[in-house]
């Protein structure tokens, strides 16, 4: 497999122990951590869960079902998690016993929507070909009872559909998860058009998630839908974070604990919101709060040093570049500046976080649809960023976080039922096996 694929829990191939008392008994493993879904534990003999992962661009689609297979090992014994990642940095995170990764070939989803390979003199049209077959070759070894699919119904370039149809004829339940938002309506409805989405969904997928509350907000308004997609589609709410039981990341010497947290995920495409808050803090000398800028793994170098360099410059603003249990470090900040992206929202809500979102509005209004609507709701401040740009504005923005009501005042926490929601199902379905 040429090093490009790696067991967590080094597991030798597909093959998992029968169900006859070899399992591995997680019971420990459970109290240790918590129980972050309640605490019924149920067993399920022998059923195993493929999750398609194709991981693009940032962190959020692996850490969303990182954070799915959890919950369900958690609180289910002899469950098997598999999970299909692009992603370049998988292995930098803690996965839990019976929860294991295959990592395929990583490609970069550009501004202007193509897909490039993460190494250059690698041909995208042979590192897709690559993906692919590692894909179905998986499904095939694997033999999953499920799969679930996170946001990209047909991989990347199709990628997905021969796997989906093998698994198909083989009896799988096959399950697409979707964002509570997904693009601004007219944009959505543009990309699946090209490829004939809705009726490629209609085909092959047996249920269809939203990891959301239903009054939050449809991500499939304006999209012409099969009547038959209303008893598919299921609204689990948003999914609970919970800080992990490793020792406590320190922040490093002489920074206070009351900090101020900027954080762009990945980083990719977050720093003119690293540079909007600097401009701020060098407007506005008034702002004393501590900030934390947490730069990401995927932040260009050029970036990186232009806003390490500016943060140097300022008596309260420090920098980190990446955590890989990023909610302790929310849960150790006072507050939280960012872009609105998926992961960080619930992290936001779950840890009750007084927060400011400057939403990115291109390629995709995902992050804005989302903020304005949790700013509707009372659960954040909200700045567009062209008023962000404005460093009077932002600095004015950031004062008025101080005071600001705690998301839990909103009705935040009944937003948070994702992951209960998720297992039920699987109580539910596992019964018509």
């Amino acid at each position: 497999m040429n090093g490009m694929m790696r067991w967590v829990n080094e597991q030798p191939d597909f093959s998992f122990p029968a169900a006859d008392g070899s399992l591995v008994d997680d019971t420990a493993h459970s109290q240790e951590r918590g129980a972050s879904v309640g605490t019924r534990v149920n067993r399920l003999d022998d059923i195993r869960i493929l999750m398609y992962s194709h991981d693009t661009f940032g962190l959020g689609h692996l850490r969303r079902c990182r954070t799915i297979a959890h919950a369900l090992v958690e609180r289910f014994k002899g469950i098997h998690v598999l999970i299909i990642s692009g992603s370049q940095i998988a292995g930098a995170f803690d996965f839990r016993a019976r929860v294991d990764f295959v990592k395929v070939p990583s490609v970069i989803k550009l501004y202007n929507g193509e897909y490039a390979s993460i190494v250059d003199h690698i041909d995208i049209q042979e590192t897709l070909t690559l993906r692919k077959s590692m894909i179905l070759n998986a499904a095939k070894s694997y033999r999953p009872q499920i799969l679930i699919v996170d946001k990209e119904p047909m991989g990347v370039h199709g990628e997905l559909e021969p796997t989906l149809s093998y698994l198909k004829q083989q009896g799988t339940t096959l399950v697409l998860g979707l964002r509570e938002v997904m693009d601004a309506p007219h944009l959505l409805r543009q990309e699946w058009a090209k490829r004939d989405m809705l009726a490629k969904i209609d085909h092959f997928f047996d249920d269809i998630w939203i990891y959301g509350p239903e009054n939050f907000w449809n991500p499939l308004t304006g999209l012409d839908l099969p009547a038959s997609w209303q008893k598919r589609m299921y609204w689990t709410g948003y999914l609970r974070r919970n800080l992990p039981t490793a020792p406590r990341t320190s922040l490093g010497a002489g920074i206070p604990p009351d900090a101020l947290l900027l954080t762009v995920g990945g980083g990719g495409d977050g720093a003119q919101m690293m540079r909007q808050v600097l401009s701020a803090y060098e407007h506005d000398r008034s702002l004393q709060q501590p900030a934390i800028l947490a730069l990401g793994p995927f932040m260009n170098n050029d970036e990186r040093e232009e806003i390490k360099h500016r943060a140097s410059a300022l008596p309260h603003v420090y920098f980190i570049d990446f955590d890989n249990n990023f909610e302790t470090v929310i849960e150790d900040s006072a507050a939280v500046v960012s872009m609105g992206g998926y992961n960080t929202f619930c992290e936001i809500i779950s840890l009750d976080k007084r927060a400011l979102l400057v939403p990115r509005v291109t390629p995709r209004e995902e992050q804005l649809i989302r903020s304005r609507r949790a700013a509707e709701l009372g659960l954040v401040d909200m700045i567009h960023p062209d008023d962000a740009d404005n460093a009077g504005l932002m600095a004015a923005a950031l004062h008025r976080l101080a005071t600001r009501p705690l998301p839990s005042t909103c009705g935040a926490d009944a937003m948070l039922n994702g992951l209960e929601r998720i297992c039920d199902w699987l109580q539910m379905r596992v019964q018509q096996f």
